[in-house]
This record gives C-alpha cells, sequence and structure tokens, in this order.
C-alpha cells in the first residue's frame, strides 16, 4: 500500500512519456522479392527480411532498393502522440514540462516497412530492334 504514493510521485515528476514511452523502436522490415537493401536515412543497414532498432522520437527514411526493380521508399514518422499528453496532463504542470522538453512525446507509429518492389520497365535504348532488308534478311540493331 505504501508504494501507491510513490508511484503517484514518480509519475507526476517524471512524466508518462519518459517513463512509458520507449526511446529505441525495433522496426521489421520485409521486401517482395527479398534480398533487397536496405537504407535508413542514407546509410546501407543490410538486406530483407530484418529488423532494426531505430531511435523511436526521429522520423527516418527507409529506401529499399534492389537490380532490376524500382526503389521504394518508406516513411517512419514520429509523431506526438495525443495519449501521453492527455496522461501528462492529468498528472499535472509538471510532466508536461518535463515530457515536452525532452521530447518522450513522440514516438513512431508503425512497426514495419513492408513492400513490393515493381520491376523496372525495360528501357528502348536496350531493346533490340528487328528489321527485314529488301530480301528478307532479318537484322538487329
Amino acid at each position: 500500500m505504501k508504494r501507491l504514493p510513490l508511484l503517484f510521485l514518480v509519475l507526476a515528476v517524471a512524466g508518462c512519456g519518459a517513463l512509458f514511452n520507449s526511446k529505441i523502436k525495433t522496426i521489421s522490415m520485409t521486401s517482395t522479392p527479398t534480398q533487397a537493401e536496405v537504407w535508413i536515412d542514407g546509410t546501407l543497414r543490410g538486406v530483407t527480411p530484418l529488423s532494426l532498432p531505430l531511435d523511436n522520437q526521429e522520423s527516418h527514411t527507409v529506401v529499399f532498393r534492389k537490380e532490376g526493380h524500382q526503389d521504394v521508399i518508406c516513411e517512419l514518422s514520429s509523431d506526438v502522440g495525443a495519449g501521453w499528453i492527455i496522461l501528462d496532463v492529468l498528472g499535472g504542470l509538471l510532466p508536461i514540462i518535463v515530457d515536452a522538453v525532452t521530447g518522450d512525446w513522440s514516438g513512431i507509429g508503425e512497426d514495419a516497412c513492408n513492400v513490393g518492389l515493381p520491376e523496372n520497365p525495360a528501357s528502348p535504348e536496350s531493346d533490340l530492334t528487328r528489321m527485314a532488308d529488301e530480301n528478307g534478311w532479318v537484322t538487329f540493331r
């Protein structure tokens, strides 16, 4: 019973986001076809399928690349969670200040980036063109 007032004191001082919102979030990344390169914020981090820990309070741009396929971008946005604000308002002014200053209200909403990589259409320059000459011979250029 003595722990209950202590819990309320901690919540009132620290803020709900600071106590319960994780700083790191593991995001699962898959692609069809598999073995696509995964570039996060401009850095190659591996190939699909994989799971990576990311900063939960920052937004990230994930680019999937595979030879013969078009690149696909997955945006992971870190947004302010209304639930954290409501809980802090119930706790008073100090939790609001703590979470607002530390950014602990923010978090990535998604748990995964699952993408399909479309094949690159063949470019006209790479296609061979068949032509028949006056004798019926077929040539390629």
